[in-house]
């Protein structure tokens, strides 16, 4: 999914070019290196960077798996769905899905995630309470220069986080929206 007619990437170092080279002293640890000042915390830590939704949407959707047809994973699921209402009532939380729905292959529940002291939060929360179940992160993000398809491709594949075993997605989906939604270029 790195196709360069779907992505480009930009330099990391964008925006940090011309700063005086990086120390090589190392931490006590003899692994690690000193990393110098930066006057204050990233701002990624208040608000999601962009192309990153801060909006209605929310900057992270994470995907809830579990095999329908498994009884103790529909258990699973079900606890784990009612928990993260009464933990996290302020991510929103959708559907409890009893069967393949869009791209995903197997049952599952969604939940939106909005800043990224939730996204810390939950996402680590997650880690050790998901149990079985499989767990796909994906970004949410608003380039308006990218059709539709193509941006919720990416976002599904390319740019996905994935917990536990990976699910291959039904990723046609993203081509009928690709198509429905093409604007003709001016040439």
């Amino acid at each position: 999914m790195s196709d360069p007619q779907y992505y480009s990437y930009p330099s990391p170092l964008e925006g940090y070019e011309n700063l005086p080279p990086l120390p090589t002293e190392r931490h006590p640890d003899s692994k690690s290196f000193v990393n110098p000042p930066a006057g204050g915390l990233s701002s990624a830590y208040e608000k999601f960077t962009g192309p990153l939704d801060n909006g209605e949407r929310g900057g992270f959707d994470v995907h809830v798996y579990y095999y329908q047809s498994n009884d103790s994973h529909v258990r699973y699921a079900r606890e784990l769905w009612e928990r993260i209402r009464r933990e996290f009532p302020e991510l929103r939380i959708y559907t409890f899905w009893d069967k393949p729905v869009g791209p995903h292959p197997v049952a599952m529940f969604e939940v939106n995630i909005f800043t990224p002291a939730q996204f810390g939060a939950f996402v680590a929360w997650l880690a050790i309470w998901r149990g079985p179940l499989s767990v796909l992160i994906h970004p949410n993000t608003t380039e308006t220069d990218v059709n539709l398809g193509r941006r919720e491709l990416r976002n599904h594949t390319q740019r996905a986080i994935w917990m536990g075993e990976r699910f291959p997605l039904d990723t046609a989906i993203f081509k009928r929206i690709e198509t429905a939604t093409e604007v003709p270029r001016a040439d």
